[in-house]
Formats: structure tokens, C-alpha cells, sequence
């Protein structure tokens, strides 16, 4: 059976879980690696990987090598699995936005789909930059077992789209540091089986 596993990169320092890190280059904290070797060694005996994608950025590279544990697993790497460029607002603390720069702050807020910072991104923007990798690698691919080290705004894209619910739902799919969401194609039709898992 064809099956994806969205995994999230693990946690990064206190102060990158507290801001808008965006496409910021920021390294997953010892704590974080700790959490994807942990998820590791459960999938391990549970899971037979074909193959691992992941971003270009470190914390998504850094999760892929350790899914992969050493072994022959290819990794492949995709400029179009990062996450959501934050511009401007990117290394900001939420509080910093909301204090300095109030009115695009509510403006986020009431068109979380369409906004964009000055310099970066929507989550508009992001979808039409990572479903088009999917549909033509994962959902148009060979049937195999894969993982993707991943960012939170990423699976919550590809998320929305495959349980048809509207972007700016977004939010309401819970992504915690290391967890997985698993889709299996049964019948040829994506099934989202698993959201924001532990994988035990």
C-alpha cells in the first residue's frame, strides 16, 4: 500500500518556538533530535522507508538523516518543502508583532489565507508552491513508503487539501514538535489515518 508519513521536525530552542521562525535556517535543539531518534527507533521495526524528502533547511535535513538511521534510505531534498517565508516578521517574537505592528497583526488575523508580510509569504502562496510537488511526487508517484521531515505549515497545508477542508482552517490541525501523520491510498484515494500522532 502506498502510505506518506508527514513527520514535523522535532523542537527547536525556546526562543525559535516562541517567534515567527518562517524559512529562518534555525537547527533543531538536542531536545528535538532526542524526539525524531525516539520516533525513530519506534518506526523502525513498524516501517520498511523507500524513501525520505525533506527541505532544504537544516531542521528538516537534520530530521531526515536521523529517520534514515544511517542506512541506504535515499534522501531527497526539495527547495519547495519549506516552510512559509515570514519576510520582515521572520525571528520576531508573536508579542513583538503584535506591539510593533498592530494593524498588520489583525490584519493576519482576520485573512490568515491571503496575508503576507512585507517580504514573505501567504499560506496562498505556500500552498501553491507545495501541492503541485505533491500531486506530482507523492499523489502521482510510484505506490512505496515515505517519509517527509517536514515543517508544521507544510502538513498543514497538504492536510487541508487532501480532507478538503478550507485553508484558512488551517490552524485547527494540531502539529506538535515530532509528530506524524500517516496517509495510506486505499482504492487510489488518499486516507488521512493519523494526524498529529505519536506513532507508538
Amino acid at each position: 500500500m502506498r502510505t506518506t508519513l508527514l513527520i514535523r521536525h522535532g523542537l527547536l530552542s525556546d526562543h525559535a518556538e516562541d517567534c515567527f521562525l518562517g524559512a529562518a535556517d534555525a537547527p533543531m535543539s538536542p531536545a528535538g533530535e532526542a524526539q525524531i531518534r525516539e520516533l525513530t527507533d519506534r518506526l523502525r521495526p513498524r516501517v520498511t522507508l523507500d524513501a525520505i524528502y525533506c527541505s532544504d533547511l537544516s531542521r528538516s535535513r537534520r530530521t531526515a538523516e536521523l529517520l534514515a538511521c544511517g542506512s541506504a534510505i535515499p534522501i531527497r531534498v526539495s527547495p519547495a518543502l519549506r516552510e512559509i517565508d515570514m519576510g520582515d516578521w521572520q525571528g520576531l517574537s508573536r508579542r513583538e508583532v503584535a506591539q510593533r505592528l498592530p494593524d498588520e497583526y489583525a490584519a493576519r488575523g482576520r485573512d490568515i489565507v491571503n496575508f503576507r508580510p512585507p517580504g514573505g509569504e501567504s499560506f496562498a502562496d505556500l500552498a501553491a508552491r507545495v501541492l503541485p510537488w505533491w500531486r506530482g511526487v507523492i499523489d502521482g508517484g510510484e505506490p512505496q513508503v515515505v517519509a517527509i521531515g517536514g515543517h508544521a505549515g507544510v502538513n498543514r497545508v497538504v492536510l487541508c487539501h487532501l480532507l478538503g477542508m478550507p485553508l484558512a482552517n488551517l490552524f485547527r490541525i494540531a502539529q506538535r514538535p515530532a509528530c506524524v501523520n500517516v496517509v495510506e491510498w486505499r482504492k487510489n484515494e488518499p486516507v488521512a489515518t493519523l494526524i498529529d500522532g505519536d506513532y507508538l
